[in-house]
């Protein structure tokens, strides 16, 4: 998984339990500098309106954002809400994979069952849409 924006939506969505193992293991071998530790921030949501096509404010969310460096590598961790683990695990992770440490190279195993457990959430959630989908036509052919 070499994609930075893509690593990081898998990690969010359906593997908050695996980001923090890989944390783990490179937190247990490798020396982490905390550029800066989980934090709480708000952060501005913008949308563009579709009729005028200008820019709006829609509101802020919180959020928690953490950096850390590996070997002279940053990693940056940002998770909506407060969750600091996640936060710090995201970091370390990234900061690891910039790096290109070994031990990322076998996180195929992590990686596998992410992405299973994504498509069954996917199949999921499709499921329960068709289920409630309303059929608008209402005159036979």
């Amino acid at each position: 998984m070499h994609d930075c924006k893509e690593r990081t939506r898998l990690l969010i969505r359906c593997g908050n339990g695996e980001a923090l193992q890989m944390a783990n293991e490179i937190t247990e071998k490798y020396p982490i500098e905390w550029i800066s530790r989980p934090q709480e921030g708000l952060a501005m949501i913008k949308v563009r309106e579709t009729a005028g096509q200008t820019l709006f404010c829609l509101g802020e969310v919180l959020i928690t954002e953490a950096k850390a460096r590996i070997g002279g590598h940053i990693g940056l961790g940002v998770v909506t809400g407060s969750r600091p683990a996640l936060c710090e695990a995201l970091a370390v992770v990234d900061a690891a994979c910039r790096a290109e440490l070994p031990e990322t190279n076998r996180w195929d195993a992590y990686w596998a069952r992410i992405l299973e457990r994504e498509n069954t959430q996917d199949k999921m959630w499709l499921a329960i849409r068709e289920k409630t989908k309303v059929d608008f036509r209402t005159m036979k052919e």
